[in-house]
């Protein structure tokens, strides 16, 4: 159901002018942009592709090799655009095709790479397989490329297993048939309006194939996969056997997640995109119980990398820190596949919100909790993570100090999550409202007509122009961070590194001649002097070859 034109506009070279760098996604810093909340330009107060087209130059001088969007694919937007009624169209709120096209040569000419969202576990019910498959009723072959199932009891009244949605109740909405009556079920383990494609129907696999062909044709540098562990469903449907099986997730294989059958699709899909110059990769949204199960994702023939939610969800605690840090090297290093590193993305608490906060509390929080305590924090996390080995991600805004907007109306609240009982805590809006670039205007310099999300009043001291050139501010920080991690050849890639001894609380380690030390206490600590101070998220002060690193400080020092 194309809402306009679906054919490419003549191809681009993904390498034509971006800078060429082999290998260049072990080290990348890649920056999400959240497509709605970065930039609008036409001033509806929604962000749109125009509007990230114009920010790019930002991001170039910010210091990152590529840029990672968001879907904005045609949708009904019931989940933000994870509700993709046409993979081969832009959505009329972010552009057009054209837009899309100039977005990635503009960024090819600025020497940054694009990747786009992929959402391959299920479509929009507005997709036409899916409709096609209402309007033919039980027994269509349409219906074959879905999971749709007659359910149980004396009528078919009860879904017919006891899987459970995501965003909460059932994983199953029975139908009315096109003569009226109750019919069958089908499985969505996200919202209703998500239904899961049956990836046993080769009809399936040939249209993900065509659609990769399609992107990479536009020039596109690759693809982060949505739901990237549950395409493949256990074999039967059979029962979980337990209530509240979201506390399972992260735990356990699932029969729905992380079935071994996901890795044969990878593999015909590595075969398309090794056919690509300019190195284009696959990146995983791969919720897996452990490190070493999400390395299966990441074999040579398989995909390139894998986003690290363990890493995420560790807490400000040397002794985790080391551990999960530890575990991620060993799990990446026999398959010969990079670690990555994130602290924030779209769908959890932004960690200078989440640190501010006591530990245990998960990665969505409605409190503030002390706001300098988690800025502190989330700086310091910020050079930590920079300084291991592998690549590492960069939510929008995060490199201005973002807290998460806590408090946002009931009322404006457009998480689907939100509306449904006992599912995900819905609160994912917090880290959605649009960044503010200006100190003033309707949304300060987000766009002329406001945003779709309320703005906090005060946002605009924490805007672009608010923090650039301010010594010491988080925006800076990231900026000399980068241009440092980029400059220094002991940073970047690699899958090892030589951890230092350091008092209780201290995370310390060496990579050739540079040192890291991370303090997560909340008192300051005495460390030896490691060389010249290449950088620090706070003020330290050293004499006599010895260093006082201030409480939630991480400090940069080169031995060259």
């Amino acid at each position: 159901m194309s809402q306009q034109p679906s054919a490419a506009p003549a191809p681009t070279s993904a390498v034509a002018t971006v800078s060429e760098r082999h290998d260049w996604w072990r080290d990348a810093v890649i920056y999400q942009v959240y497509p709605r909340s970065f930039a609008d330009s036409n001033g509806d107060g929604m962000g749109d592709l125009e509007g990230v087209r114009t920010r790019l130059p930002y991001l170039r001088d910010l210091g990152v090799d590529a840029v990672w969007l968001s879907p904005f694919y045609a949708s009904p937007q019931a989940d933000a655009g994870y509700d993709v009624a046409d993979y081969r169209a832009v959505d009329p709120m972010f552009g057009t095709l054209l837009d899309a096209d100039a977005l990635i040569r503009d960024a090819h000419a600025l020497g940054l790479r694009i990747i786009v969202d992929l959402v391959p576990n299920h479509s929009s019910d507005q997709y036409e397989w899916f409709r096609r498959a209402l309007a033919e009723g039980p027994g269509s072959p349409s219906r074959d490329r879905y999971h749709f199932r007659p359910g149980k009891g004396k009528n078919g009244e009860l879904p017919p297993n006891d899987w459970e949605s995501i965003f909460g109740g059932p994983a199953w909405t029975r139908v009315t048939e096109p003569d009226g009556t109750p019919g069958e079920w089908y499985l969505h383990l996200f919202a209703p309006e998500q239904p899961d494609f049956n990836w046993e129907h080769p009809a399936v696999g040939d249209e993900f194939r065509s659609i990769l062909r399609f992107w990479l044709d536009m020039g596109v540098d690759g693809f982060r996969i949505d739901v990237a562990h549950g395409m493949v469903k256990a074999e039967g449907l059979p029962d979980l056997g337990s209530h509240e099986q979201l506390k399972l997730l992260g735990n356990d294989v699932m029969p729905f997640f992380d079935q071994d059958g996901v890795h044969a699709i990878y593999r015909q899909w590595r075969l398309i995109l090794d056919e690509y110059s300019g190195e284009r990769i696959f990146v995983a949204e791969a919720w897996t119980p452990t490190v070493e199960r999400t390395a299966n994702y990441v074999r040579p023939d398989e995909l390139h990398q894998a986003f690290n939610f363990q890493y995420l969800g560790t807490h400000w605690d040397a002794e985790e820190l080391r551990t999960v840090i530890d575990r991620t090297l060993d799990a990446m290093r026999p398959v010969g596949a990079p670690a990555t590193w994130v602290l924030s993305n779209h769908d959890v608490t932004r960690h200078a919100t989440r640190f501010a906060n006591p530990a245990g509390l998960g990665t969505q929080i409605r409190l503030a909790g002390d706001r300098a305590l988690g800025l502190r924090r989330a700086r310091a996390a910020t050079l930590l993570m920079l300084a291991l080995p592998g690549s590492a991600y960069v939510y929008q805004g995060e490199e201005l100090g973002l807290p998460d907007v806590v408090d946002l109306p009931d009322e404006v609240r457009q998480d689907p999550a939100y509306f449904r009982g006992a599912g995900q805590d819905g609160f994912r809006d917090g880290c959605r409202v649009p960044i503010p670039w200006t100190r003033e205007g309707s949304s300060y310099g987000f766009g002329e007509g406001g945003s779709w999300l309320p703005q906090p009043a005060g946002w605009g001291e924490l805007s672009v122009e608010a923090q650039t050139g301010e010594p010491g501010s988080t925006l800076e920080l990231y900026r000399e961070a980068l241009t440092v991690r980029r400059s220094t050849p002991d940073l970047g890639a690699g899958d090892a590194i030589e951890w230092l001894r350091a008092p209780e609380g201290v995370v310390a380690f060496r990579r050739g001649e540079f040192v890291c030390v991370a303090n997560t206490t909340g008192e300051s600590v005495a460390m030896p002097a490691y060389g010249r101070v290449l950088l620090a998220s706070g003020e330290i002060t050293e004499a006599a070859g010895e260093a006082k690193v201030p409480a939630d400080t991480t400090v940069w020092w080169t031995r060259a």
